[in-house]
């Protein structure tokens, strides 16, 4: 598949954004833990960080065609870039807070934020119709590469300390100051966006309803996908790694590998998915690969020694994410061209909102129940979650793989 115009700037924006995310993800609840704070409050600034993705994918589905794609992704990440040296300058409760609301600070491991929403939009737009699932599993590539890199550069507050002799707070700060950098970087890419696809779109009048059909659509997926992630919630990048910390003493000198070869992982397994999809359908492959992921993760605290753990962990990371671009395809598949800002945003609104209650929970749960209950209650939400959706949709499959009921727009639009 070429790769054409939008999709470059796009490509390296994502890859810029995920490396901060991926290496933050892994460090934020370590550091918060060293600085003194209950599993509790760190839970809070993890839901602190959501709530802020949440309220800002809700902002972007409403304004960003009449806005215009580019301002609205360039201050999204300008944003971000301030809650990450907001992160750098102050060890306050309370402050952490706010800086991980206003920079939507996503301690999930995997971005699905506001930017993302407006990304699958503009991939989806570069490509032809049966090259749309290709091209979003490529996209979620991209971003799982970066987050690859990121979760092997959170193993720098460790350099930074043994080679360099700089302070534990310090050496994590300096990698929230990298995070806040690689924002900006992220930011300017999106001025490369042609006029097209960054600019706001005239056609969209102020008053203009979503269609009855798209409405329907991205109602029942937006529930649907709300459950997947109230697990998802209990489950973040951070809470796993906290109970790889709490569990056997492993340092992020000795997460971030694990956690790299996670994402490698999340990686090949978006094209096996594209393939598969193209065989059995998009609904089965976002069922059948995601039952037993979390059936994996269900057995990790089982598992009788550090390398059982994280043969278990890795075993599900190699089918978890398997379900991303086909449930992407999908919903861009089953709505109208002009509705679809809209329905991916609501859809990553409600998977953010979930997500954003759960964590809010996990470190309560941790904390007052068990180490492992999170891991519990987010494998068994998504479990449920994969048999509703199966007998939601097993029916409503969109044609082989790219095809749609309504009409289709063409790359360029």
């Amino acid at each position: 598949m070429k790769l054409v115009g939008d999709l470059r700037p796009v490509y390296v924006s994502a890859f810029l954004r995920s490396v901060g995310v991926g290496m933050v993800a892994v460090d934020l609840g370590i550091y918060l833990s060293r600085a003194g704070f209950s599993a509790t409050r760190i839970g809070l600034v993890i839901s602190a960080g959501l709530a802020g993705v949440a309220v800002s994918t809700l902002l972007t589905s409403m304004l960003a065609e009449r806005v215009g794609r580019r301002r609205t992704l360039v201050l999204l990440c300008s944003l971000a870039a301030i809650g990450g040296l907001g992160l750098a300058l102050t060890a306050n409760f309370f402050a952490l807070l706010l800086f991980a609301f206003a920079g939507m600070l996503n301690a999930a491991g995997h971005d699905r934020g506001a930017a993302s929403s407006v990304e699958q939009v503009l991939v989806s737009e570069s490509v032809s119709p049966t090259d749309r699932t290709e091209a979003l599993a490529r996209y979620n590539i991209v971003l799982s590469v970066g987050h690859a890199l990121g979760a092997l550069a959170a193993g720098l507050p460790f350099l930074l300390r043994s080679q360099f002799g700089i302070g534990l707070f310090a050496s994590y700060r300096s990698v929230f100051g990298f995070y806040g950098l690689l924002c900006l970087l992220s930011a300017a890419s999106y001025l490369f966006l042609s006029p097209q696809a960054g600019f706001a779109r005239k056609a969209i009048r102020p008053g203009r309803r979503v269609s009855k059909q798209s409405k329907e659509v991205v109602t029942s997926l937006a529930l649907l996908f709300s459950m997947d992630s109230l697990g998802g919630g209990f489950l973040t990048t951070t809470i796993l790694a906290y109970w790889f910390f709490r569990r056997f003493g492993i340092t992020e000198a000795g997460l971030a590998p694990i956690f790299f070869t996670a994402q490698v992982l999340n990686s090949v397994s978006y094209m096996v998915a594209a393939r598969l999809a193209r065989w059995i359908g998009l609904v089965n492959t976002m069922v059948f690969t995601h039952i037993p992921s979390s059936l994996l993760l269900m057995a990790v605290p089982f598992a009788p020694s550090l390398s059982w753990a994280i043969g278990l962990f890795l075993a599900r990371e190699g089918l978890v994410q398997m379900d991303v671009p086909t449930r992407q395809s999908y919903l861009m598949a089953a709505v109208q061209p002009e509705d679809r800002v809209f329905a991916s945003g609501i859809t990553t609104l409600s998977r953010n909102i979930s997500r954003t209650c759960s964590s809010s929970l996990s470190g309560y749960v941790i904390q007052n129940v068990s180490l492992a209950a999170p891991l519990f209650l987010g494998g068994a939400t998504k479990i449920i979650y994969d048999v509703l959706l199966y007998a939601a949709l097993r029916r409503r499959e969109p044609g082989k793989q790219g095809r749609k009921p309504c009409q289709e727009a063409s790359p360029s639009s």
